[in-house]
């Protein structure tokens, strides 16, 4: 590719929701390596769409986030399309415009679509023609969820598989487990706040890496929450699968707990909604729930029990609204 060229593509990739979290980074590594394992699944009905156009007539590289000029965001953004520049052997700034019709950065995954789409986006756009374990590779570097938005359905990251690597690919990257029909399970989202959080996912992995006495119990305990994840999931075992996210869940959450200063990403109308969902659980209606690194909860649901689940959901105080999924497709090109 030639730095005079004007290129541009179009992809679109949708958030993963973990079932086995995602909490912190490795050390000593310059590719942005998980210190954990982890196992997601990838909403449908959450999207980002992200346009990337490459073209000399811009000084810079410019972000459109929203529909609205972006300079905040712009950073990491420009970094991460750096390194693809560099594979490919231009310095053409590109103006990203790019998109979620979900609320951005309130914990709901934000960052693993957009980097996803950004990542599929740029190798069609740059020519590279990047394999897609090389893709997630990148994406991973770039937000570490983002390496499991490749793939639809359920995935996951397992990291004895490989050794740490240098930058700009590292080592470990996301691998499907199982597709969509596999097991159409249902998701509805309660959305307790639009608003962005205070405290980003990077900056709260940090501060439970160094702070948290429970760090070392979490990282020594979680490869085998993914393989036994993985084996429920082909197994469709959801009640077995239930009580281990949530288990997950509860576990990442007082992680972040018990730093200093102390992580607390659930709101009062998080917890009634986490007990609700526990007590209908119990009542016999196949639901539980997970909570990333914000106050929005979601309730995973057996199939057919969507409209149920979202309707009792959209009772509860507190609940601005409910966002219904199933499970999606990975990563892909629009153009």
């Amino acid at each position: 590719m030639t730095d005079n060229a004007i290129r541009q593509a179009t992809a679109i990739a949708h958030p993963n929701i973990a079932l086995i979290k995602y909490w912190g980074k490795a050390e000593n590594t310059t590719a942005n390596e998980p210190a954990v394992s982890s196992l997601s699944i990838t909403l449908d009905e959450l999207a980002t769409r992200t346009t990337l156009t490459f073209d000399t007539a811009y000084k810079t590289d410019r972000l459109t986030l929203n529909g609205k000029p972006d300079t905040a965001k712009l950073p990491r953004i420009s970094s991460a399309l750096s390194v693809m520049r560099q594979l490919a052997g231009i310095t053409t700034p590109c103006h990203i415009d790019t998109s979620n019709n979900f609320p951005t950065g309130a914990g709901l995954a934000s960052s693993a679509s957009g980097f996803a789409a950004l990542v599929v986006a740029a190798n069609q756009a740059l020519d590279l023609n990047l394999s897609l374990q090389q893709q997630s590779k990148l994406a991973r570097a770039m937000s570490g969820s983002a390496a499991r938005s490749l793939f639809g359905g359920f995935a996951k990251i397992y990291l004895p598989h490989a050794q740490l690597e240098p930058a700009p690919f590292g080592a470990n990257y996301a691998e499907p487990v199982a597709p969509a029909d596999h097991w159409p399970l249902e998701v509805c989202v309660g959305v307790v706040s639009e608003e962005e959080k205070a405290i980003g996912s990077t900056a709260g992995m940090e501060n439970s890496r160094n702070t948290s006495p429970y760090y070392s119990a979490w990282i020594a305990g979680n490869d085998a929450d993914v393989i036994n994840a993985e084996a429920l999931v082909k197994a469709r075992d959801f009640d077995k699968l239930a009580e281990l996210s949530e288990f997950s869940c509860l576990k990442m959450h007082a992680l972040a707990l018990a730093s200093r200063p102390a992580l607390l990403y659930w709101s009062g109308a998080t917890m009634d909604a986490m007990r609700a969902i526990q007590r209908w659980r119990a009542e016999g209606t196949p639901v539980f729930f997970t909570v990333d690194a914000g106050p929005q909860i979601k309730a995973i649901c057996a199939p057919g029990y969507g409209e149920l689940v979202a309707q009792r959901l959209s009772e509860l105080a507190g609940i601005k609204r409910v966002i219904r999924c199933k499970l999606g497709q990975g990563a892909r090109l629009l153009d």
